[in-house]
């Protein structure tokens, strides 16, 4: 009997095993993808490997549940709410685990934001601004934007000591090295990566506390800062750093941590359904 189940047991590993390398070579082989797509892809592969836990794909959560959330942590917090049906939308939506309470725990939100064509437009022999005269565009504002996901996420997870939000960046506007790139024309045009015409990088990563970028930061960072500990929930940054397309394969990787960093974290809510295989 015992050699039946372990038998039994191998034969499940081996498909699960199987099953993971099938998806990541799908993954592999996505040109046509957004993080939604890859996202999902994460979620058929922890199902794989961790077929006694339940997991779930939603697009979004409401600010009625962020303040309920809130306000489990504190009863004074999640007070004001204009728009009970408003919602934040994350680019790859949001992963949840059920813990042994039944409880959905968030173990990953991911978006994906690109800024800055200066590179399309150089290869193309495209020139920009007022007069059409430039070939360089001064940054926008928008990327901005996603401060307001980061932080209505931080929120609803308030009470938890891991922060599962990966943020990937494209595009011109996050370079982290000097690229120079050719127009038709055969003229070189050099981004410098630290212009402040160019990047946006350090607008977003108060979002990190400046802590490194291109690095798992699921895990809240404690501090002692005088009589106090403060717990930080930082955003996981990736950028390119050289303005090109992120690879499906390269971000299906980074969730997949991230996501796994999270049931690690959540380890002890999940000890019955974990030691039940």
């Amino acid at each position: 009997m015992a050699k039946k189940s372990q038998s039994t047991r191998l034969t499940l590993q081996h498909k699960e095993r199987h099953g993971v390398i099938g998806i990541f070579n799908e993954v592999a082989r996505m040109h046509d993808y957004t993080v939604g797509h890859i996202a999902a892809k994460v979620l058929e592969c922890l199902k794989a490997q961790y077929p006694q836990l339940s997991f779930r794909h939603r697009p979004s959560v409401t600010k009625e549940e962020i303040n309920a959330a809130l306000q489990k942590v504190c009863p004074e917090l999640g007070q004001t709410l204009f728009i009970p049906h408003s919602s934040i939308i994350p680019d790859g939506g949001i992963i949840e685990v059920e813990d042994d309470n039944g409880n959905w725990r968030v173990i990953l939100v991911s978006e994906a934001k690109h800024q800055g064509k200066d590179i399309e437009n150089i290869k193309a022999g495209k020139l920009v601004g007022k007069n059409n005269d430039q070939d360089i565009m001064a940054a926008g504002n928008a990327i901005e934007r996603s401060h307001k996901n980061i932080d209505e996420i931080a929120n609803f997870m308030l009470g938890e000591s891991y922060f599962p939000y990966a943020l990937f960046l494209e595009g011109s506007n996050f370079l982290t090295e000097t690229i120079s790139v050719t127009r038709p024309d055969g003229r070189v045009v050099v981004l410098e990566y630290n212009s402040g015409m160019l990047n946006r990088l350090d607008r977003l990563t108060a979002a990190n506390y400046g802590l490194p970028i291109n690095t798992n930061l699921c895990k809240n960072l404690f501090v002692q800062h005088g009589d106090k500990t403060i717990m930080l929930q930082a955003a996981s940054i990736y950028t390119q750093g050289n303005g090109n397309r992120w690879a499906a394969s390269s971000m299906y990787k980074v969730m997949l941590e991230i996501a796994t960093t999270s049931l690690k974290m959540l380890g002890r809510d999940l000890f019955n359904q974990l030691t039940a295989k």
